[in-house]
């Protein structure tokens, strides 16, 4: 299907036979934009998704959305990807979203099929990832009486999402979608649901656009207001021992060259929370590295220690600052952020700033010049004494298992070393999520992509999928552990078919591995249903799986096969690859800031805390 502003293709002049009438066959031109054509909802629809620029939509058909996959056969402009369950669907359009920077789009069917979506919705709205998700519904005079595959999900899906619709006049589907796009990538980008009832779908309409926007209560704030940058310059000016504390808000605005300009202008030390990795070099001099629980002591010292705080596009969350009241306790604190509801939320913010991260660098790059040409430029050599030796003192390191068996981290590391900066990784959650955090080496955003705020096991295969179709010719990595893998593997089926062929690198400790921990540390060593009998047993053999789902099927035991085993699964690029490491079920994630605890108990390995208060 074309859309009612594209043009035909000229059509050449081909020898043949004459076909009856064919001298009165001319192409028809397309109505001018604006014009209105009659259509179906789902032909406006269609039309309308292809319109706001959209490439490829992850989804499965069924009853209540079945007249819109009609049109969708059609579509010349839209690719349709068929996954094997709506929640692979919804973390792959994150993905997407992730890696492009462009909206991810996920469609499902009423009931269970939309209720299936509300855990990537939940995902994409705690890590502000721009998705629309496209779900149908009973038809309008079925609504509200428990018919077959109904349920409410704009009710359910309220708290989570950004902005939800139901659309009841199909008129109004280009408006509704034309809006939903513009919701979901401005301001703090967010998950929004457009709900379609089939009835909706069936009925004639007419379509043009582009269509008149009706969002007169949103108008989100972007260029920051001058008086409260230069107040945050005086108080950069100003400070000893500064901290430039970056979140996702940053790759989100694409504000990392401008990052840059600000570190290296002011020579202050930087540290980039979990959903920030590869905002800032990890290579730059400047990189003290993730904070939080399971951030590098220099990162959480730093901050603990800092006098002011420069928080930008941080929400302050209480994995970066453990127990709150006990959090940097001598820093004044400059939070700027797109969402004027997350200043102060959490930590009084000195100076406000609303706006978009890179707006509000730009200007404050400008004033603190200015501060430097009035001579206020502090000196901030013994700031970087202490961090530095807090950075010699407390390396992140591992232990090889003393059984002999393979290290987990030593596999991510030489993952992240052959594969290379300029490949995408992704990670499920758990032990293997935070060491890729740790060990891979991150040097430009859109290279890492995990579930950072909602935590969502299984994760990382669905968006390993959906960056790889945004951006296919990246090398796509999905670090996953053995717990994570077995709840959306069925995906490697819906990338073997579809084309998508990503590496997966199981790390395979038998266990819940980030849960076992907690009950070494915590219960006793008491392991209370955390062995998943992937040692044990070998159920499943992930080999023999990856195979079934149309993969090739790896196996890696030692540290003498590891690099091998890598490169090979660097060579196969016609299908994906699925790599079962197995390493040892007792490596543990260090350093670590128990739950409940402030970070001046951070503990560089199990029974070493550094000593901050001899400083």
């Amino acid at each position: 299907m074309t859309s009612a502003t594209s043009r035909p293709a000229p059509v050449a002049a081909t020898p043949g036979p004459a076909r009856p009438g064919a001298a009165n066959a001319r192409p028809k031109p397309a109505p001018p934009a604006g014009t209105p054509v009659r259509v179906t909802g789902a032909q406006s629809l269609v039309r309308s998704l292809e319109a706001v620029g959209v490439e490829v939509v992850f989804g499965i058909p069924g009853g209540t959305i079945l007249p819109a996959y009609d049109p969708l056969l059609d579509s010349t402009k839209l690719r349709h990807v068929l996954v094997r369950h709506e929640q692979g669907a919804g973390h792959a359009a994150s993905g997407y979203a992730h890696a492009t920077g462009k909206v991810g789009v996920c469609m499902a069917t009423s009931g269970p099929g939309a209720t299936n979506l509300v855990t990537p919705l939940a995902d994409a709205g705690m890590d502000s990832v721009p998705v629309v998700a496209i779900t149908g519904q009973q038809s309008r005079a079925l609504i509200g009486t428990d018919a077959f595959q109904e349920a409410d999900i704009c009710g359910i899906t309220l708290p989570i999402t950004k902005h939800n619709y139901l659309v009841t006049d199909p008129a109004e589907i280009p408006r509704v979608i034309a809006e939903a796009f513009h919701l979901a990538s401005t301001g703090r980008p967010g998950p929004v649901l457009v709900d379609i009832p089939k009835d909706v779908l069936q009925e004639a309409t007419s379509f043009s656009w582009p269509p008149e926007l009706r969002l007169p209560g949103y108008k989100p704030t972007t260029r920051p207001h001058g008086k409260q940058v230069r107040e945050a310059a005086r108080l950069i000016a100003a400070a000893h021992r500064p901290v430039l504390y970056v979140g996702g808000g940053v790759i989100k605005s694409g504000a990392h060259a401008e990052l840059r300009q600000l570190a290296e202008l002011t020579g202050i030390p930087v540290v980039t929370t979990l959903m920030a990795r590869g905002a800032f070099p990890d290579s730059h001099q400047q990189n003290l590295g993730m904070p939080g629980m399971h951030g590098t002591v220099a990162a959480v010292a730093a901050m603990q220690k800092a006098d002011l705080l420069i928080a930008l596009g941080a929400r302050f969350d209480d994995r970066v600052t453990g127990q709150l009241a006990t959090f940097a306790p001598d820093a004044q604190v400059v939070h700027a952020d797109i969402d004027p509801a997350e200043i102060s939320k959490n930590r009084k913010a000195d100076v406000p700033i609303v706006g978009d991260c890179r707006e509000i660098l730009v200007e404050l790059i400008s004033a603190v010049r200015a501060e430097h040409a009035d001579g206020h430029r502090p000196d901030l050599d013994g700031w970087w004494q202490q961090l530095n030796s807090w950075r010699e003192d407390y390396p992140l390191g591992y232990d090889w298992p003393t059984d002999g068996t393979l290290s987990p981290q030593y596999v991510i590391e030489r993952i992240g070393q052959i594969a290379g900066p300029d490949a995408i990784y992704t990670a499920g959650v758990g032990q293997h999520q935070m060491w890729a955090a740790q060990f891979i080496r991150y040097e430009q955003p859109g290279t890492w992509i995990n579930s950072g705020g909602l935590g969502t096991m299984g994760y990382a295969v669905p968006a390993a999928m959906g960056a790889k179709f945004g951006m296919p010719d990246k090398v796509v990595w999905a670090i996953d552990g053995d717990g994570c893998f077995q709840m959306t593997n069925q995906e490697l089926a819906t990338c073997a078919i579809e084309g998508a062929p990503i590496k997966v690198a199981v790390i395979n400790n038998g266990n819940l591995g980030m849960v076992r921990q907690w009950q070494n540390l915590f219960y006793s060593e008491r392991y209370s249903q955390t062995d998943l009998g992937t040692h044990k047993h070998r159920i499943p053999d992930f080999t023999l799986l990856a195979e079934a789902l149309g993969c090739a099927g790896l196996r890696c035991e030692s540290k003498e096969d590891v690099d091998a085993v890598i490169h090979r699964a660097m060579e196969i690029n016609d299908r994906p690859v699925v790599v079962d490491f197995v390493v040892g079920k007792d490596a543990q994630v260090w350093p670590m800031v128990a739950a409940g605890t402030g970070n001046d108990h951070i503990m560089a390995a199990r029974g070493i805390r550094p000593l901050f208060d001899e400083d």
